[in-house]
């Protein structure tokens, strides 16, 4: 047990420190981000459904950390609502399962319009790892209409921000 000890304080931290760019280009993309909800919805926050349907939860780690002090994506204007009736954004994730599918469908329905759908990581674009699984129906654009695909095995935050950026830019002013 003291060889195990001895090799650990010889090792030192072996962990890697956030990079400040990173924070800075998420902090960017934020407040432009915020400046265009601002704009679209009149002072009004941007409202997220995220929906697990199948995946191996990588990606809503990442999702998860957008709420967390580092990226706190709230100061932006951007909430995650429980509801699909409240929801302008649905964030999906994951391979759909045979039993995920009506689930999602009627989550689509019941979202308001316009929607916006987002396929979040590699296994909703295109079933990633899951692909030709027996209890996989496909990827999300065969059940439901998808505008966004965000590649990544998961996806960075920043790379979930620049998404939700990006459809906003598609969406008619009020």
């Amino acid at each position: 047990m003291f060889d195990i000890i001895k090799i650990n304080l010889k090792t030192g931290c072996a962990t890697i420190p956030i990079q400040a760019k990173s924070k800075k280009e998420f902090s960017v993309v934020g407040n432009e981000l915020k400046n265009k909800i601002k704009q679209l919805f009149g002072g009004r926050s941007l409202h997220v459904r995220q929906i697990d349907a199948g995946s191996c939860n990588g990606c809503e780690l990442e999702i998860s950390a957008l709420s967390n002090p580092i990226y706190d994506i709230e100061r932006f204007g951007i909430h995650f609502v429980a509801s699909p009736r409240h929801a302008d954004v649905l964030l999906v994730t994951g391979p759909i399962t045979r039993q995920m599918e009506p689930a999602l469908i009627k989550t689509y329905e019941a979202t308001p319009e316009p929607r916006i759908v987002i396929a979040t990581g590699d296994c909703a674009i295109n079933c990633g790892v899951y692909v030709n699984s027996y209890a996989v129906s496909g990827p999300l654009n065969t059940i439901i209409p998808v505008d966004v695909n965000i590649p990544g095995c998961p996806p960075n935050p920043t790379a979930i921000l620049q998404a939700l950026l990006s459809i906003l830019d598609r969406l008619p002013k009020k």
